[in-house]
């Protein structure tokens, strides 16, 4: 929070209303929340996490209605399949459960397979900061915070994705292991959005799990996929 705040008040003492985007998150949205939230839902964080993108949200709203920046905040989902070793995060598991099996590595599922959550890939991510850093001001009008488009699956789902893709020996190296802690956080946070404002703003992400899971062996492991043992 307050890193935000040094930044945005750096940028108005540097003038010029230069364009600021926000990387912000559906943690500002708590439960109970609907299976798909509209851009009109009320954002209510659970967590301080949240909180503290919330309050980031509401600076970038008001620098930019003073003139001191030209700015918006993207509503991201789980980016995954992060490439790189895990993180502390608690929604790291995401790329984990598929990085670590195409890597030849053992991985835990901490959740129940049922959790549904909205996903995009890195390539994604890096399209919806460009195409904010680069669409007209006016076309984004006065609410500055927009939820990003994502696919929307289970931890199962997207686990048989992997299966499909990849093949179905890559499920061996999965492990099923509650993290009461993980779950918890994870079962507040929005399942998805419908993002119809960002979408008519031209923000795109994948059509399905199996498009986000060959985007990284295109991108991080383009010669082959390591072998896993049949036994």
């Amino acid at each position: 929070l307050q890193g935000g705040l040094a930044l945005l008040e750096g940028l108005r003492a540097h003038g010029n209303r230069p364009r600021f985007v926000f990387s912000s998150s559906g943690a500002v949205f708590g439960g109970p929340v609907p299976d798909l939230i509209d851009d009109d839902f009320a954002p209510t964080p659970l967590t301080s996490y949240g909180s503290q993108k919330l309050i980031v949200e509401a600076l970038v709203q008001d620098y930019t209605r003073k003139g001191f920046i030209d700015g918006v905040s993207i509503r991201l989902p789980a980016i995954c399949i992060r490439p790189g070793k895990p993180n502390k995060a608690a929604s790291g598991f995401y790329s984990g459960i598929i990085r670590e099996p195409l890597n030849g590595v053992e991985a835990v599922v901490p959740v129940s397979r049922d959790i549904v959550h909205s996903s995009a890939s890195p390539r994604s991510a890096v399209g919806f900061l460009i195409h904010a850093a680069e669409i007209d001001s006016d076309r984004i009008g006065h609410r500055r915070s927009l939820n990003m488009p994502g696919v929307f699956c289970t931890v199962g789902e997207q686990i048989e994705a992997m299966a499909r893709v990849a093949g179905p020996q890559y499920l061996r190296l999965l492990r099923d292991e509650i993290d009461p802690a993980i779950e918890r956080i994870v079962s507040t946070w929005p399942k998805g959005y419908r993002a119809t404002r960002a979408k008519d703003l031209g923000f795109t992400a994948e059509a399905n799990f199996d498009e986000i899971i060959r985007i990284y062996i295109e991108e991080e492991m383009p010669d082959r996929l390591p072998p896993v043992s049949n036994r």
